[in-house]
Formats: structure tokens, C-alpha cells, sequence
């Protein structure tokens, strides 16, 4: 009898229990004194389950509190098969905090915001894009064809639409049909913010990257890796692979380059922008590691502003006919990690040099002071 009242007793408290495992909240701070507008914040997903071990994946919403609807959200997986994180989209004033619940409920459809793929029928490009701009790099299809470069590319959007592969459908991305277009220009250079081995005073550029991998395709971040094969960089050979993911709602990707060479010491990197022969603006700040270029207005086309950001120390910053770099070490195989990115004023949100600039300050000070995240 001992035993059979023991086992009741534990049905009775069960559903007690079960009760308490059906959501949990999340507390997001901002202790700044900037504001975070459409901001993509992640949540560890182990800390979801732990608080909230019943989830299902595929029936759950994520509630504002005070508004009582829905947020945006993304199971991001980093190339694994277990979700790794929790991705939501939020707006936060400056010193202001945000409740949210985790709950059970139907999501609504989620509006895409980033997309990138391997584009085999236009010479191995791999492109990619968010809300508000979009890029690409070349592959081995194009090496040695009169169209090679080596830096990266920028597509410049007036629109919110993903409109990669309609660009490719139409085949002629060098008109704006309205959305945006291609006018930038790369050549033989870093283009719109590539790194690359700099050794004796000279860049050493690799091949184009040589393979690639998905990790998370969207709706709110994209995250892929590029390959390139080991190449002369001087008096050393080198292989790099550089993971690249933009946001949702951000000018800028976060590109981690982790780089493999021959010994022990450091190596000289720079990064660069390729710089036009007309007069265009430059901001060069070595101790805040920040490049900034709005470039000569095209009279057809408009003005696009390139902008890095580094987070290792920067030891000289260089500027020549053909381009404007930044230069940096790295260590044998570990990562290496700095923004890059780009804006067109016919976008109608940065218009000018001064509100580029600004952007890329606050950009650098929220990645710096990072929003609060707790779990209950």
C-alpha cells in the first residue's frame, strides 16, 4: 500500500508540474543610450527548452507582453542538425526593456528578410541579401574570364523584397527596373570590404572561393561559409574560410575569417575598399578600426557608401590611387572577425556622408554594449 499511495501522490502532482513547463519569458534590456531599431537578438535554445522543455518546434509563438502580438523569430542551426539558437527581431529605446513569452500557438507566416544561394548559371556567383541591400562573391567559374574580380560586390535595393533571383531571371541587373541595381564596380581589387594576406607591402589575393555551405537560409539572418583553396601569399601558402551572415534590418555583414598558413607568427592582413578616380569622402579612423567611403556621386545612378568596421587593433590605414585598406593581423588558424557593408541614398534612409558615418558609429557601439538577455 506503501508503494501504490506513493504513486498516486505522484499523479497528483504531475499535472502541477506540466503546468509550469508550458512557456517561458524572456527579459531583453537595453542599457544604452542608443536605440535598437529591428535589431536581431539570439536567444540560446538550450535556455529556451530548459525553461520550457515541452516546446514543440513547430507550434509555439513568441508574444510581446505589452502588445500582445506576435514576434518575428528564426530557429537558427549554425550548419548543425540541433537548433542552436533562438533568432527574434526586436525594436528597443534606449534604456527600455521588453517582456516576451515563449508559448504554445500557431506562428504566423514569416515575412523573409534574408536569402542567399550558390547561383550556378551565372559563373559560380554566390549571392545574398536582407531588407535593404545585397551582395555577392565570385566563384572558380569565373576565373580567368575577362568578368573576374576579386573583391566583393554590392547590389543596391530600393525595395524590402528579396529580389535576387529575379535579377538573375531577368539577366540584366545593370538597369534599375525600380527595386535597385548593379552599378558597383570590383575589378582587381578588395572591392566592397574583402580581407586578404598582405605581405611586403602587397596584397596577395586568392582565387575565387572554390566551394560552398549554407548554414541558415533566413527568414531573419543568412549565414553561409566560402572555401578558397591554398594560394601563394608571399613567402607563405594560404587557405582561408570566411563565414559571412547578414541580418535583417542591418547596412552591414559580419564576415569570420579564419585563415591556415605556414608558422607561427602573426600575419599582416588588410582589408579594402576599391576607391574611385572622382573625388568621393573618406573617414579613416584607425583606433576606433573604422573605414568609411561615400563615394563620388554617379549622375545616372546615385551615391553608395561602403563602410567597414574591424575589431582587432589596426595598425595602419593606407590609402592609394586604386584602393583604401586597413591593416591588421591574424593568427593561424583562429578567427578573425569585422563588418563590412554598404548603402545607396536613392534607398531613402542614409542620404549623405554624416548620417553614413553616424550609422556606422552606432553600429560599432551596439556591437560593444550588446543588449541584456535573461530567461525565467
Amino acid at each position: 500500500m506503501k508503494h501504490i499511495k506513493h504513486f498516486f501522490g505522484l499523479t497528483f502532482l504531475l499535472p502541477a508540474f506540466l503546468l509550469a513547463q508550458t512557456k517561458a519569458n524572456i527579459s531583453i534590456e537595453n542599457k544604452s543610450n542608443l536605440d535598437f531599431n529591428e535589431t536581431v537578438v539570439s536567444v540560446k535554445w538550450e535556455a529556451i527548452v530548459s525553461k520550457y522543455p515541452q516546446i514543440d518546434t513547430t507550434a509555439f509563438v513568441v508574444i510581446n507582453d505589452k502588445t500582445k502580438k506576435q514576434i518575428p523569430f528564426q530557429l537558427e542551426h549554425r550548419g548543425l542538425k540541433a537548433i542552436q539558437n533562438l533568432l527574434l527581431q526586436v525594436d528597443l529605446k534606449a534604456n527600455a526593456s521588453i517582456s516576451l513569452t515563449v508559448q504554445k500557438g500557431k506562428p504566423e507566416i514569416a515575412v523573409v528578410k534574408t536569402y542567399g544561394r550558390y547561383v550556378p548559371e551565372r559563373k559560380d556567383d554566390f549571392a545574398w541579401e536582407n531588407d535593404l541591400i545585397a551582395f555577392r562573391a565570385y566563384g572558380k567559374a569565373l576565373e580567368k574570364t575577362k568578368e573576374d574580380a576579386y573583391g566583393l560586390d554590392v547590389w543596391v535595393k530600393r525595395t524590402n523584397r528579396m529580389i535576387l533571383n529575379e535579377r538573375y531571371k531577368k539577366g540584366d541587373y545593370h538597369i534599375d527596373h525600380g527595386d535597385g541595381m548593379d552599378y558597383y564596380h570590383v575589378g582587381f581589387s578588395l572591392g566592397a570590404g574583402n580581407m586578404a594576406p598582405y605581405i611586403n607591402d602587397t596584397i596577395r589575393y586568392s582565387g575565387n572561393y572554390q566551394q560552398w555551405k549554407v548554414l541558415d537560409n533566413g527568414p531573419l539572418r543568412t549565414t553561409f561559409q566560402l572555401t578558397f583553396d591554398t594560394w601563394d601569399a608571399g613567402k607563405t601558402k594560404a587557405k582561408a574560410t570566411k563565414t559571412i551572415s547578414l541580418e535583417a534590418g542591418s547596412q552591414l555583414n559580419r564576415i569570420e575569417n579564419v585563415y591556415s598558413f605556414e608558422g607561427e607568427k602573426p600575419m599582416p592582413v588588410v582589408v579594402g575598399i576599391i576607391k574611385r578616380p572622382e573625388t568621393g569622402i573618406l573617414t579613416l579612423n584607425e583606433k576606433q578600426g573604422m573605414m568609411a567611403y561615400w563615394e563620388p556621386t554617379h549622375v545616372e545612378h546615385g551615391t553608395t557608401g561602403i563602410g567597414v568596421l574591424l575589431t582587432t587593433p589596426v595598425s595602419s590605414m593606407l590609402v592609394n590611387e586604386k584602393q583604401i585598406l586597413a591593416k591588421t593581423m591574424v593568427k593561424n588558424n583562429e578567427p578573425i572577425i569585422y563588418y563590412t557593408g554598404a548603402v545607396w541614398d536613392k534607398a531613402g534612409k542614409i542620404a549623405n556622408n554624416k548620417q553614413w558615418n553616424s550609422y556606422l558609429e552606432n553600429f560599432q557601439k551596439q556591437t560593444q554594449t550588446p543588449l541584456i538577455i535573461n530567461l525565467k
